[in-house]
């Protein structure tokens, strides 16, 4: 009999030592169950025996597993040389080898026992055993080696599926980086020039980045456990209680806002989409906005039932492609045409107060540019991953492909869209001045696959973004049945949440003069926060180069934020607040 304190000492320090590891393989190499568990770990480093280990362990509590509800069994007579019969002998490494047949075998009247359990899973150590393989377990999550598991990630659309790789991670994060906010930075150039508004750009780009690869080595920062929502990590810096008052705000509102804004764009780009189609004589009675906007609605639902964040690639892949393509499309357009007359590139000159409160709205629109940190987390959730290929490898690889692809958008549309149109740029963006300065110099046909392609894009992004929505909905009702989400159920929740952001946008048209405050207040989960979480998780060398660089940047953060919330309050007073319910534009 094997006792469990003979296979594991009393102290175990935060790595497997070597002589452990060899303790507990020759432990289980002398028990009698015909499992050769001893690796060869002559010429291995520590890590590769470990990983060798952990492999062979993971087996061993398989095995445990299908002995678990099985009673005790009395010791019976097997005969020395199987039944021909008699299954294959599963080895360690997953592969079944066939026993030979034997003419001994088929002449042989040795009885065979006949029970239920075949004879290759009969111990005469059955519990003991299962003690030994719950404790090795306990103790490989305890070092890392082993990933805790919840088992209700089984059951919701973010971590149900976890066969993503790096090409999924760069559609995702492509289609989640490149949005309508792009079209809008040549307005901000617009009030910054060519040299503040270049240098503005450059320096959110390298900051955003870096919180980025943040967020990926932060995901398994702590052995043995998967922060898979943005939510979870800042409650494991900050504490329970204080991480979901800093984080659950910003999130909700970057998920479920975002979301709106898209219905309201994607509806009126649809109609703008039908106008250019139709012609000045057609004679059909258009639909009106709010019809537009139901029309949106309606295809995001019927695109929304695909079940969880893996099974939506092909649309972030469409979105990512098109979010390219129209990007491309719009500033090479802007830039082929005639530029309107008596443009300036200088930054519009106003009253000084005003100046510095329009710079600090330019500096917001740079930022808002950005987005997608809400989701990283989510996406690199969707990955494979063990103790020698954790996920934050392929999570990389793929973001940094999507965000050179997203620098090769955003960078082309504010220089090129600043130089088309200069200080004559309308605030609507780039695609607005298209729009009312070449309507009638570009042929119809690409105008309205430059929209259609802005109607593709809205509605994949409405997918991802909508996604960490659906996962709450789905978390609180299977914590409340211990049970999954049927496909009615599920699909009620995204019909609900479809036609309440529909609502919002239609009752609240409002809502977009208060978008400078609110996103004011959700800037630290891209530039702030993630700072704040590596040193209070990773812990950095008190004074060191690390602990001074990410506290600067995290403050640094925490006061551009609260600066854009005055520019956002400043705005909403100097332009006034209409309340206008159920009367969009």
């Amino acid at each position: 009999m094997i006792d469990s304190h003979s296979v594991f000492p009393a102290s175990v320090g935060p790595e497997v030592e070597r002589s452990t590891v060899r303790m507990v393989v020759d432990a289980l190499h002398s028990l009698p169950f015909g499992y050769p568990v001893s690796p060869p770990t002559e010429g291995l480093s520590q890590n590769d025996e470990t990983c060798y280990f952990g492999g062979c362990v993971s087996r061993l509590f398989s095995w445990a597993d299908t002995m678990e509800e099985r009673p005790e069994t009395e010791l019976i007579s097997i005969p020395a040389t199987p039944r021909v019969s008699t299954p294959e002998i599963l080895t360690p490494s997953g592969q079944r080898s066939p026993r030979p047949a034997s003419k001994e075998a088929k002449s042989s009247n040795a009885w065979t026992p006949t029970s239920f359990i075949s004879p290759r899973f009969l111990s005469p150590i059955g519990t003991p055993m299962k003690k030994v393989l719950i404790n090795m377990k306990g103790y490989l999550e305890e070092v890392g080696h082993l990933t805790k598991l919840n088992p209700q990630d089984a059951w919701l659309p973010i971590t149900e599926s976890r066969n993503g790789n790096a090409h999924y991670a760069a559609f995702h994060n492509l289609n989640a980086g490149v949005g309508f906010q792009a079209l809008v930075l040549p307005v901000a150039f617009a009030y910054l020039g060519w040299s503040w508004g270049i240098l503005s750009l450059t320096i959110a780009y390298i900051w955003q980045l870096y919180t980025l690869w943040i967020l990926v080595q932060l995901h398994e920062a702590v052995p043995g456990k998967r922060y898979n929502r943005y939510v979870e990590l800042a409650q494991a810096a900050f504490g329970e209680r204080l991480g979901v008052w800093l984080a659950l705000f910003p999130t909700v509102y970057l998920s479920a806002g975002t979301a709106t804004a898209l219905i309201l764009i994607g509806g009126e780009t649809m109609k703008l989409f039908f106008q250019i189609v139709c012609g000045p004589t057609c004679t059909s009675n258009p639909l009106t906005t709010v019809e537009w906007y139901l029309v949106f609605t309606s295809l995001s639902i019927v695109l929304s039932q695909l079940p969880n964040l893996n099974s939506i690639a092909g649309l972030s892949l469409i979105g990512a492609v098109t979010a390219i393509t129209y990007s491309t499309m719009v500033w090479v357009l802007s830039v082929s045409q005639q530029r309107p007359p008596s443009i300036s590139y200088e930054p519009l000159s106003l009253s000084s107060s005003s100046s510095a409160f329009l710079a600090l709205n330019a500096l917001g629109i740079i930022a808002f540019s950005f987005r997608g940190h809400n989701l990283a987390l989510e996406i690199q959730a969707t990955m494979p991953s063990t103790f020698k290929h954790p996920a934050r490898v392929p999570m990389w690889k793929g973001a940094k492909v999507a965000y050179f692809f997203i620098a090769m958008c955003l960078f082309p549309i504010a220089i090129g869209g600043f130089w088309a149109y200069g200080n004559r740029m309308p605030s609507g963006g780039i695609l607005t001045a298209l729009y009312e300065f070449h309507s009638h110099d570009i042929s119809r046909g690409i105008l309205a696959l430059a929209f259609l392609l802005v109607v593709f894009n809205c509605l994949s992004s409405f997918q991802i973004y909508s996604m960490p929505a659906f996962d709450s909905f789905e978390a609180g009702y299977t914590s409340r049945t211990n049970r999954p989400c049927s496909i009615w159920v599920r699909s009620g929740f995204r019909v609900f949440f479809g036609f309440v952001s529909f609502f919002i946008g239609v009752a609240l048209p409002f809502l977009s003069s208060l978008a400078g405050l609110l996103g004011g207040l959700t800037l630290p989960v891209t530039f702030a926060y993630p700072c704040f979480m590596w040193v209070l998780i990773k812990q950095p060398t008190k004074y060191s180069f690390n602990w001074y660089f990410n506290w600067i940047l995290g403050w640094l953060g925490v006061g551009f934020s609260l600066a854009f919330s005055i520019g956002g309050i400043w705005s909403i007073v100097n332009d006034g607040l209409k309340l206008k319910f159920f009367k969009p534009n």
